[in-house]
């Protein structure tokens, strides 16, 4: 996958998809010649970095997609193509690279922590590698890969919060890691469907992670912050600290799950429902809420049918019990993760859930903590319809495909040194299929 990459930043445009289970996003990148990676090829957070700007944009419907999985694989391809080339026609260049994201696939965060002896006085590249290798890392079961794998802090001799130690001196070199890991079949079905839309996946990563690069500013990146994507059909929790993601995990819950209560709850289609949700929706009843009536609409043909009304009371009644659940159970996430031991506790809505009136007052009950919205940061040539909130794992994933952060791949970590089976297969998998 790094030659993927090396390859699409050589020719300097790349598409960014992001895989929804209500929308497909996709964006034309171009990155200018400055940031071309440098001979070796490696990538990271000090190396590749570049400036670029979104020539391209569309969104489509999404088909084919569940709990941010694909489960029809020709509808979602079709999808796939439809906003592939509605971006390309509007950057008027055929791309041929695409880095993806996706939400869902059941992510299990793990934390790895590993140390050595220097063989000389200074730390080098291959020093890194070695300390790499020496986490022990657990048995995650078959059925799973691993898609992150970033060294989180580093410390040398008593000198610990190191972001890169190389080129310093000291004697012991140890190493914090976190591991993400995700349903394999989730992965290969993505990475196939794209093949099937005629690319080259050139790069993979997870809507939490992604979504809380954009969503979160710099200073709530490095004190420590939560971020909530509400996405359609599942709901991404990521924790950030010292600028790097220590956890992530998903609620297989979304937007979608509100949407089918009110077409439920009121007898609707689900077009109806969400039409209704985006213009009436909310999460707080008031006195005047009983007297606002709404027109549900229909196409029966049936006359009383179609020329039902409901109240906005009424509608908020559905809907509240749903979101309260959502957030219930990322509360869960959030405990389960230490958060309230963080030093900071700012926690951040984002994606098209997001958007739902009240929210945050709703959020800051149940969550406890001080809760703003977020959306995505402003990306140079991305067009006004795309600065949305449900936009924010789309702009992430730009960010992340022009900063990349190391991974364990991007070392050479000898093949003897490798501390399991398992990791070996999963560096083997990630290095043959991409």
């Amino acid at each position: 996958m790094r030659h993927m990459r090396k390859l699409a930043m050589q020719r300097g445009v790349v598409a960014i998809l992001d895989v929804g289970s209500s929308k497909i996003a996709c964006l034309v990148l171009r990155f200018d010649s400055s940031g071309e990676l440098d001979d070796t090829g490696e990538i990271g957070s000090l190396a590749g970095q570049s400036n670029f700007r979104v020539i391209g944009a569309a969104t489509t419907r999404s088909r084919g997609v569940r709990f941010g999985e694909i489960c029809a694989m020709g509808e979602t391809e079709r999808a796939i193509r439809t906003a592939l080339q509605a971006a390309q026609k509007m950057a008027g260049i055929r791309v041929d690279h695409v880095i993806a994201c996706f939400s869902g696939a059941e992510p299990r965060s793990y934390g790895l922590d590993a140390q050595i002896d220097l063989e000389g006085d200074m730390v080098s590249e291959q020093d890194v590698a070695q300390v790499l290798a020496a986490c022990d890392v657990p048995e995650y079961g078959e059925g799973r890969e691993v898609l992150h794998a970033q060294p989180v802090n580093f410390a040398l001799d008593h000198r610990s919060g190191l972001a890169d130690p190389r080129g310093q001196l000291g004697n012991e070199l140890s190493v914090d890691l976190h591991m993400l890991t995700v349903d394999a079949a989730a992965i290969q079905h993505l990475a196939h469907c794209i093949k099937r839309c005629d690319l080259e996946l050139a790069g993979i990563a997870s809507s939490s992670y992604v979504s809380g690069i954009s969503a979160l500013v710099e200073d709530e990146q490095e004190l420590g912050a939560a971020c909530i994507d509400l996405g359609g059909g599942s709901t991404g929790v990521s924790i950030f600290i010292k600028k790097h993601m220590i956890y992530a995990d998903a609620v297989r819950m979304g937007g979608d799950h509100v949407t089918s209560d009110i077409s439920m709850g009121l007898q609707v289609p689900t077009a109806n429902a969400e039409r209704i949700k985006t213009f009436y929706g909310g999460v707080h009843a008031t006195g005047m809420d009983d007297r606002e009536m709404i027109e549900i609409g229909g196409d029966t043909g049936d006359y009383e049918h179609d020329r039902r009304t409901a109240s906005r009371a009424e509608l908020i009644g559905i809907m509240r019990p749903r979101v309260e659940e959502i957030l219930e159970e990322v509360r869960v996430r959030l405990d389960a993760a230490g958060f309230d031991h963080l030093p900071s506790q700012q926690i951040v809505l984002t994606g098209g859930g997001s958007q739902i009136p009240g929210l945050d007052g709703l959020a800051s009950k149940i969550l406890g903590q001080q809760v703003r919205l977020g959306r995505p940061l402003r990306v140079h040539g991305l067009p006004q319809a795309a600065t949305g909130p449900s936009f924010a794992s789309a702009v992430g994933l730009a960010l992340f495909a022009a900063h990349p952060q190391d991974e364990w791949w991007d070392f050479d970590i000898p093949a003897d040194r490798y501390p399991q089976r398992s990791l070996k297969r999963a560096v083997k998998w990630f290095r043959d299929n991409w």
